[in-house]
């Protein structure tokens, strides 16, 4: 039965499929995404196989939907997504989406060069119009006789020629006009000059309007030129140049009649165009209306059909070649769910003969299968992100949704930092389904949103380990009344006046009747935040603390191996590798736990000076040795910690050598029958739980062993030597490590009040009356350096430190992590976005 706490029983299927029902039978078994097909042809050329005229078929239409979609996109549209998930065409259904999308494309294209074609001709024409315009201002006749003369003024607008020589001079000089790029003027009036040494009158104007460049899309205003010269051999010069400028020169006729004439056909022409025109534009918008009404829903038919067809390959024939089998990796409750499938899809073909799977034995070590929701796939991620899980041993993912956010709070411990940081993963909570907020571009931001339960629950310890530290924003609150009366202590001293102004840091002493009347209710006490041995106090109790929980913490995955040597059914492992840990554990670190609440309980405030150090005492368990100066715990403290010291030193030949030595002497043991063995009824069916796929050397080994008939023993014992000297190393710098807890806490404690005592205390005491104004840019800063430092910094360092606390400390003392996720053959919404 799968769950979370353990993969689900995964077993090696045949698929039998009828040729005409086996594209059916695929796409409903991918609507459904039950299996993880294997590839029964794997030495064969994917250009050789079966259905390869069918994939080509698919690629070519997705060429096509890729140039459908590329005009859409030029046109200022965006294809929106499918609304619903269409089933994989038919071969007939194909087929007309094949002819509709190529019809459609040709449309396309022709509308597309028609559209072009006539905007470069509009352009030409109305360039023209323009080059004749500007051309009329330089070359217009002289004025009637009798009207008064004009003056002659310096302006690019005035005719290049006077008028009183204009026809005396009408048949020698010759015109040379047209466009050109505002960039290359420069340029071509230089070499103009040069090439044909002063022979000719250049005027250059921009042109009214800017105008597309057909080269780069982009509007330009270009500039027109009107060159006058004399020679024909001039002229001949000109228009190579022009040429080499990649100038648009147009005919200029030398009559001014002439010239009126052509303006008035370029006007008529002008109109025709911007007609026939706007009547292209809107066939074109009428074919892309209809594409971006069927292009999402082919996209995902062919897709669809080509991942069927890719399937498809990778079966292989029978005999007879009227039958394909097909290898998949099945969970075992969806058998039902298959076979349901695979009827299904014979019925939608018109088969009259069904397909049907079996279950076929493997050696081979089956794919994990854990399936999660939106809740728990955040803290799967984490632990897949170190290793995913071999088949069927101990999920820690289950385990880590209360560890991993408490481990975090205790490094992050504030109300107000936690209550923010619950806000914010209850506003994506409640929003979650909002398009807005799933669909988002931006990587760091759907991190988060991924992650919004485990961020949730990481405010919410936060909030609770706040109000423990009692610390919002780095101050106390008093919550319930101080359990210590500073009125007592004053009442029941001697102190002076004189005694009051030498001293001004007192300290509390509980041993006097009641100045202490108890522990707090919750939490810390408030009157510590006031008390000069503050740090000294928090220091001692988070150390103590983090020590506790750390060595809980790895004795839990200790024990957590126990379900697998038993779900293996290696319970040599329960006596040779477990106990030894355990015992190697507990007689030492445990102890130390014992000791700490052994000295919390025994010694009160009255004796607290004599009390002895719990550190000496555990470095002189390791030397076996007492310290006259340090009083013992308790009578019997040295023989005690002499027992433990050789009881964990005992158990490391044990753990060292136990696994090795049984698997050798279990190989050279001949097996015994069936009849009598005592595991081999566990192997020959499901009755005790274990896959049809799971060989004897597999349950023997857990998976970890592939072929165990033919044991390595000097690999064995080196394997075994690594985890020894692994594990009993690992508990000391295990254990040391976890005091990042207190290094952690105590670090945002510190740039908590750092940040209150710069910012906000500076704000509130060194403000006067205009405190009121000047407090919003004040708590407006504070604000923001609360979410830039302690929220996002302070926030991913206690997320990374706990992370590493999970993967190194816990997770290798019972997880292996050398597994691969089961990858099912489905027709996800994702894979076609």
């Amino acid at each position: 039965m799968g769950s979370l706490f353990r993969s689900e029983e995964v077993c090696l299927a045949q698929l039998f499929l009828q040729s005409a029902s086996a594209y059916s039978c695929i796409s409903e078994l991918g609507e459904r995404g039950l299996l993880e097909f294997r590839d029964l042809n794997p030495k064969v050329s994917p250009f050789q196989r079966r259905f390869v005229g069918e994939v080509r078929r698919c690629e070519e239409m997705e060429k096509t939907f890729t140039f459908l979609q590329q005009e859409l996109r030029s046109a200022g549209r965006v294809p929106g997504p499918c609304p619903e998930s269409p089933r994989a065409p038919v071969a007939r259904e194909a087929l007309r989406v094949q002819e509709q999308s190529e019809q459609l494309a040709q449309e396309l294209r022709e509308v597309s060069r028609n559209r072009a074609s006539l905007r470069g001709r509009l352009r030409d024409l109305r360039q023209y119009l323009h080059v004749l315009r500007e051309g009329q201002r330089f070359t217009s006749l002289p004025a009637p006789l009798g009207s008064p003369p004009r003056p002659r003024a310096l302006s690019e607008r005035e005719p290049i020629l006077d008028p009183s020589l204009h026809q005396h001079l009408e048949r020698k000089i010759n015109f040379v006009a047209g466009v050109i790029h505002p960039w290359r003027v420069t340029a071509f009036e230089r070499l103009l000059w040069r090439a044909c040494r002063g022979y000719l009158v250049a005027s250059f104007v921009e042109m009214p309007e800017p105008m597309e460049d057909p080269a780069s899309g982009e509007s330009i205003t270009w500039v027109i030129f009107l060159i006058s010269y004399w020679g024909e051999q001039i002229g001949q010069k000109i228009r190579k140049i022009s040429d080499c400028f990649h100038c648009q020169v147009y005919p200029y006729p030398e009559s001014e009649a002439s010239r009126t004439d052509t303006i008035t056909g370029l006007h008529s022409q002008i109109q025709d165009l911007s007609v026939v025109l706007e009547e292209t534009e809107q066939y074109l918008a009428q074919v892309l209306d209809k594409v971006a009404l069927a292009l999402p829903t082919w996209r995902v038919q062919v897709q669809k059909m080509k991942a069927i067809y890719l399937v498809l390959n990778q079966c292989s024939f029978d005999v007879t070649e009227k039958c394909l089998i097909a290898e998949v990796w099945c969970p075992v409750r969806d058998l039902t769910q298959v076979q349901d499938a695979l009827r299904q899809g014979s019925y939608q073909s018109g088969s009259s003969v069904e397909c049907f799977v079996q279950r076929i034995p493997t050696s081979e070590s089956p794919p994990t299968l854990i399936r999660t929701n939106k809740f728990t796939a955040g803290f799967q991620s984490i632990v897949d992100a170190y290793g995913v899980a071999s088949y069927q041993e101990v999920n820690p993912a289950p385990y880590a949704i209360i560890t991993f956010p408490f481990i975090f709070a205790i490094m992050f411990g504030d109300v107000g930092h936690g209550l923010l940081m619950f806000l914010f993963a209850l506003w994506m909570v409640l929003y979650e389904d909002s398009p807005r907020l799933r669909q988002g571009t931006n990587e760091i931001w759907l991190m988060f949103f991924e992650g919004r339960y485990l961020i949730l629950l990481m405010g919410a310890f936060s909030i609770y380990t706040g109000f423990i530290y009692n610390e919002c924003f780095s101050k106390a609150t008093t919550i319930f009344p101080s359990a210590w009366s500073v009125a007592t202590m004053a009442n029941h001293s001697s102190w002076s006046s004189a005694y009051l102004a030498t001293h001004p840091s007192l300290t509390l002493d509980p041993n006097v009747t009641g100045v202490f009347r108890g522990p707090y209710p919750f939490g810390i006490d408030p009157i510590w935040s006031l008390a000069t041995n503050h740090l000294n106090f928090l220091n001692s109790f988070k150390m103590k603390m983090s020590v506790v929980l750390g060595i809980v913490h790895m004795g839990f995955g200790v024990v957590l191996g126990v379900f697998n040597h038993v779900h293996f059914q290696q319970r040599h492992r329960l006596v040779l590798e477990f106990l030894p840990e355990m015992i190697f554990l507990l007689a030492l670190f445990g102890y130390l736990v014992f000791l700490i609440f052994y000295k919390w309980i025994k010694f009160s405030a009255a004796d607290s000076r004599v009390a002895p150090s719990i550190l000496i005492h555990f470095i002189d368990m390791f030397l076996f040795t007492s310290n006259a100066e340090n009083l013992p715990l308790y009578p019997g403290q040295v023989p005690v910690q002499m027992v433990l010291v050789v009881l964990a030193l005992a158990s490391v030949p044990v753990l060292l050598l136990g696994t090795p030595l049984y698997q050798w002497c279990r190989q050279r043991t001949p097996r015994m029958p069936v009849s009598t063995g005592e595991q081999e009824p566990l192997l020959e069916g499901q009755e005790a739980g274990n896959s049809v796929n799971a060989s004897k050397e597999d349950v023997e080994s857990g998976g970890h062993s592939p072929d165990a008939k033919h044991l390595d023993f000097a690999e064995i014992f080196m394997h075994q030597a690594i985890h020894t000297i692994e594990y009993c190393l690992g508990c000391v710098s295990n254990t040391a490590s976890y005091l990042r807890l207190w290094a952690l806490s105590l670090a945002h404690a510190q740039l908590s009040e750092v940040l209150w005592t710069m910012v906000m205390r500076n704000g509130f005491v060194r403000l006067s009356y205009v405190g009121g104004v000047v407090l919003v840019p004040v708590f407006a800063a504070f604000a923001v350096l609360t979410v830039a430092i302690l929220l996002v910094m302070e926030g991913l360092s206690a997320f990374l430190h706990a992370l590493r606390l999970h993967w190194v400390e816990f997770q290798n003392k019972f997880y292996v992590g050398t597994g691969y996720k089961l990858c099912p053959f489905a027709f996800t919404s994702d894979t076609w976005e």
